[in-house]
């Protein structure tokens, strides 16, 4: 384990650890989708990690899909992160805020604007979702236009501008889930005709637009994305991706020298290995349930150059000093996972 508190280059950076905070969604923004000051405390307590990467945030109004979640493309947006970016960078920490566009996993009750979610093709997820009238059927999205495509990608190029300039050390595109970056990918999400559509070069075109364009605006060695290559989650069935596709995807990405690609990883440990061949940066991996007793078996193996955890950084602010010292974790309470106050959200204790 001893390698994991190595420090470690990622794009400009030097981490101080091989210790990542996975991305989770809290639900407890405002109802505009500004952070407030309880973020501020709960990130900067765990900037013990090499790099935090922030929960999903939504790059336009039409990106939200979930209640209470965060925003970053409103003056308000970035004032509201700034508190974030300054509480953690006064810890020492480094913060990478997700970008994310929930695509068709989206209710109109969600939303402040109360629009129709959009999608590549008009198929519904078939599943449901949590809403201000509880759990209600996901509805069929709207087809996203060649020219709403186009203006997608300059939202996501913009929410970048905007993160640096809110003091984000870079930023992660949401590529992985269900969202709308893999629903371009897998054929039960996306029947396209167009150049959007059908091959596995069309499928990643969204995806690598999104990357090339965030790189010429705040540079690729800040620009990150997540993958989920094997995870079957609301509707996006892991059959209908071929993992060509995914080789395919990590080789165009290694061109654009990005600061790392992130890998939530449920599958196949063939594909795993061949992105980690393709794949010439700086690798994070995420194993969703791994046990205490295997952190640090994949940066030891060198199969990872960093490795992330969700829960156990939730529920333990000292999450490094507390592997370091061998000492028991805090377990997580699902029940205040989303929405709330600061009950399962700041008050985990320390050692």
């Amino acid at each position: 384990m001893d390698k994991l508190f190595n420090p470690v280059r990622v794009g400009r950076y030097t981490l101080q650890n091989r210790l990542v905070m996975a991305p989770m969604v809290r639900s407890r923004s405002q109802f505009d989708g500004t952070p407030d000051e309880l973020a501020a405390e709960y990130y900067s307590q765990r900037a013990g990690v090499g790099l935090i990467v922030t929960e999903g945030t939504q790059t336009s109004d039409d990106a939200q899909g979930y209640m209470a979640t965060s925003g970053i493309y409103t003056d308000a947006h970035v004032a509201g992160w700034k508190k974030t970016t300054d509480a953690v960078h006064a810890k020492g920490g480094h913060m990478f805020i997700q970008l994310m566009h929930a695509g068709r996993m989206s209710h109109p009750d969600n939303t402040p604007h109360r629009r129709q979610g959009v999608a590549p093709s008009a198929i519904a997820p078939g599943t449901e979702m949590f809403t201000p009238k509880g759990m209600q059927e996901v509805p069929v999205p709207r087809v996203l236009t060649l020219d709403e495509i186009k203006q997608t990608v300059q939202d996501f190029r913009h929410a970048a501008s905007r993160a640096v300039e809110a003091g984000a050390d870079g930023v992660e595109i949401h590529g992985a889930n269900a969202y709308l970056v893999r629903q371009f990918f897998a054929l039960s999400a996306n029947a396209r005709t167009d150049e959007y559509g059908g091959s596995i070069h069309n499928r990643v075109r969204f995806a690598l637009e999104v990357a090339a364009a965030i790189a010429g605006e705040i540079g690729a060695d800040r620009t990150a994305i997540r993958l989920s290559p094997g995870t079957t989650i609301w509707g996006i069935d892991a059959n209908s991706e071929e993992p060509e596709l995914y080789r395919h995807l990590v080789t165009e990405l290694d061109k654009l020298g990005l600061a790392y690609v992130h890998i939530l990883h449920q599958g196949d440990e063939a594909l795993l290995a061949d992105i980690r061949k393709l794949w010439k940066g700086a690798l994070i991996l995420n194993r969703p349930g791994r046990s205490r007793d295997l952190v640090g078996s994949d940066v030891a193996s060198g199969l990872a150059d960093l490795e992330s955890y969700g829960q156990m950084v939730l529920a333990n602010p000292d999450f490094v000093e507390r592997l370091k010292a061998n000492a028991p974790m805090n377990a997580a309470d699902p029940a205040t996972f989303f929405g709330g106050s600061a009950r399962g959200y700041t008050d985990y204790p320390t050692l």
